[in-house]
């Protein structure tokens, strides 16, 4: 019989087994991909109707886009108008023309940390004080590790890259990135 201080250890190492990734570095071929895939999503962040999308927020954001609570984000269904208008105005509708075979979810967001636009519904309204969004603010592009995505389920990695306006951040842009379909 194992004693049981041992058997949380092994219950707990056969479920990270399938997410032994999480704590790897990524595959050099891997990381090949996914340098390739941020520089499309630089050339996306570029797009007009993105650029433009992001500055119309900054310039007047919507009262009840501020008074957005994480717990009134999450008990909105995927159909509430509300968070409809988010995948169906011109920016989504960009992301979604031009978004990449290995890109799992994308979403917009302006100055602030609100969402501008999206694929569909994410598990937050702002990312506000998360590196996904404070560093491409700080002009930077952020790549962060292996994990199963909460509003996908899907193992992936995301990327953010800064939105520029005349060389300015004014938003981010993150890509989370299929790790089955990177490795494929």
């Amino acid at each position: 019989m194992i004693p049981s201080r041992y058997r949380l250890l092994l219950l707990v190492g056969f479920f990270a087994l399938p997410f032994g990734l999480i704590a790897q570095a990524l595959d050099p071929a891997i990381q090949t991909k996914v340098d390739a895939q941020i520089s499309q999503i630089v050339t996306l962040a570029a797009d007009p109707a993105i650029v433009q999308a992001v500055r119309e927020q900054n310039a007047s954001t919507p009262a009840d886009y501020t008074a957005m609570t994480k717990e009134k984000w999450k008990s909105l269904p995927v159909l509430d108008p509300f968070v409809r208008s988010y995948s169906r105005n011109p920016a989504a509708e960009v992301l979604r023309a031009k978004k990449s075979k290995f890109a799992s979810e994308a979403f917009l967001s302006d100055a602030a940390g609100l969402k501008v636009a999206f694929l569909t519904k994410t598990t937050n309204f702002s990312h506000k004080g998360s590196p996904k969004h404070e560093k491409p603010l700080a002009n930077e592009t952020w790549q962060g590790p292996v994990e199963v995505d909460e509003s996908t389920g899907q193992q992936q990695l995301q990327v953010a890259v800064p939105v520029l306006d005349g060389g300015k951040p004014i938003g981010s842009l993150v890509i989370g990135l299929s790790l089955t379909k990177l490795s494929s």
